[in-house]
């Protein structure tokens, strides 16, 4: 076998090895979502997280480290709702968002995007901030996930005062924080799961929500007197 057929095959095999590692992550990220939202953090073990994605349990350790760090990396995958290493704002519906002609079609490309991530994600992310405060490890992620969603706040702030102005009164920094207590997970769980909307209500709740508490009246149109329109 000549020099360059013996690159081919070590390419190959390199690229079987990637392909055959990221199927076996993406099957402990799914066992674990599965077993953390069954268990709780506290209940879950990496036993358990081996067990149900069928691996050893250093499969697991070699793959995420620690417990917590399983949870984050679950977390990342849901909100996305893929394993692809490419930032929330930097997907495609960011750019559509950022092109749409009104602060509605902004709001209602974001509470699409939202809705489906919320659902994925909701219940691991309030069992992250549910056992952070015993866990030096997870109160860290804990403070990772919440400045995240503020940067999510913040983009979107941004991007609707390109479109309107922000309604009198409203500073940036009050926009922000209106727009994070919005996205807070707790507040999608208690709507979809103890008031029991579908998550195309909380959508819809949601854009026309920060739509009315965010952005200034339009203008109600000049009225025409009879005597300027004789």
């Amino acid at each position: 076998m000549g020099a360059s057929q013996q690159r081919v095959v070590r390419a190959y095999r390199s690229a079987h090895r990637e392909a055959q590692a990221r199927r076996t992550r993406q099957r402990v990220l799914r066992a674990a979502t599965a077993v953390f939202l069954g268990r709780g953090y506290a209940g879950a073990t990496m036993r358990a997280i081996a067990t149900e994605a069928a691996v050893s349990v250093p499969t697991v350790e070699s793959l995420f480290g620690t417990k917590a760090r399983v949870l984050k990396a679950a977390i990342d995958v849901a909100i996305a709702g893929d394993d692809e290493p490419v930032p929330v704002l930097d997907r495609s519906w960011a750019g559509a968002a950022l092109g749409a002609e009104t602060v509605e079609e902004l709001l209602w490309i974001v509470a699409g995007v939202l809705g489906p991530a919320q659902a994925r994600s909701a219940g691991l992310v309030l069992a992250l901030l549910e056992a952070s405060p015993g866990d030096a490890e997870l109160a860290e992620l804990s403070g990772q996930m919440i400045a995240q969603r503020a940067t999510t706040a913040a983009w979107l702030v941004d991007a609707l005062a390109r479109k309107a102005p922000l309604r009198a009164g409203c500073t940036r920094e009050e926009a922000i924080d209106t727009v994070w207590v919005l996205m807070d997970p707790a507040v999608f769980d208690r709507l979809t799961r103890q008031r029991h909307w579908t998550r195309e209500r909380y959508q819809r709740w949601f854009a026309g929500s920060v739509r009315r508490l965010l952005i200034a009246d339009s203008p109600p149109p000049p009225t025409i007197s009879a005597r300027s329109s004789t």
